[in-house]
């Protein structure tokens, strides 16, 4: 058996040992390198499914905003249609709009009268299922901006909704240029009567996602063109009742009278 003399340390058996030591701490630090980077890759993960999962927030229409001494209320479905009307009305009368198309203008102009009136005296409600499939028309997805901005005045004051909307159409940008930015939506909403308070939920864009999900849903029940009406779940197909004079009255009186 060999022996080490006089208890001398052997150098290249040191060397051995320090440098497996080193091996090791190498080792565990490229080790708890990669958990640490695998760990933070899952957490990223994790939070942008989070984030895309997010529905964001819903708009809703609280009881103090439903003050309007003619007893006119507003309230937000469960298809994201603000519903404008008092609360006996017996006819209901659903518009989907995109505020970038052209021709819910020509809805908008043949029949916010007719439609203004049925619900002051109490015969109609009306539903405005505003959605945003219309934001390559406009260089500034201004679909989803006029969008998000119905909502926010919708809130504020369900009673100023369909003046503030009748403004909106009367202002309507044309399709393919920049549309109009937040800051002209804020003055509309003014001009309307609404508060400053609603200038942070159109300048931030709010319901943004909401809005696209309620889009999304619209879409795939069907619908796929703007304005689409129906008086009592009744698709109105007539151009002459869409576009024309009078517009919707024979077929709110048709049902008024069922």
């Amino acid at each position: 058996m060999s022996k080490n003399p006089g208890g001398k340390k052997n150098p290249l058996l040191a060397a051995d040992r320090s440098d497996r030591n080193r091996k090791i701490f190498i080792q565990v630090g490229v080790a708890a390198v990669l958990i640490a980077l695998i760990a933070a890759i899952g957490i990223g993960v994790a939070v942008k499914k989070a984030r895309k999962d997010d529905p964001g927030p819903s708009p809703a229409i609280a009881a103090a905003a439903n003050a309007d001494p003619a007893g006119i209320t507003g309230t937000i479905t469960d298809k994201g249609a603000i519903r404008i009307g008092k609360p006996g009305a017996k006819v209901t009368v659903r518009v989907v709009a995109d505020l970038q198309c052209p021709a819910c203008k020509g809805f908008e102009a043949a029949n916010s009268q007719v439609l203004d009136d049925n619900v002051k005296n109490g015969t109609i409600a009306v539903e405005y299922n505003v959605i945003a499939f219309l934001d390559k028309a406009s260089s500034t997805r201004y679909s989803t901006r006029a969008a998000n901005a119905s909502y926010c005045v919708a809130e504020a004051d369900p009673s100023k909704y369909m003046a503030w909307l009748t403004s909106m159409f009367a202002q309507q940008p044309a399709e393919g240029g920049s549309g109009l930015p937040n800051d002209k939506l804020v003055q509309i909403a003014k001009d309307a009567g609404y508060p400053d308070s609603v200038a942070n939920c159109i300048t931030d864009v709010k319901y943004d996602k909401y809005i696209q999900a309620r889009t999304d849903e619209v879409l795939k029940s069907g619908i796929q063109s703007t304005p689409s009406v129906f008086v009592n779940g009744k698709q109105v197909q007539s151009s002459q009742e869409l576009m024309g004079p009078g517009g919707l009255a024979p077929a709110i009186a048709a049902a008024a009278a069922q």
